[in-house]
């Protein structure tokens, strides 16, 4: 007789463990992959055009804007 149990863990992880383009793909099929960002001024101005709209959807071009001038995401 054969029983499935389903159960939550909790597990700490490091991510210098993890090969940087493991990573990358993650995040790219997240959709927050990394790309070429030029120097930022297109993901400003999309934040800047969602916010003057009144849309409060601009994380994933702020994790971008972070990925860029600090080289982590969040």
């Amino acid at each position: 007789m054969y029983k499935t149990i389903y159960t939550e863990v909790e597990v700490d992880v490091d991510l210098a463990d993890f090969e940087t383009d493991d990573l990358i793909e993650e995040l790219e099929s997240r959709g927050a992959g990394v790309t070429d960002y030029g120097d930022g001024t297109e993901i400003l101005r999309a934040i800047y055009e969602k916010r003057r709209n009144g849309r409060t959807d601009y994380q994933t071009e702020l994790d971008q804007l972070i990925w860029l001038g600090l080289g982590k995401i969040v």
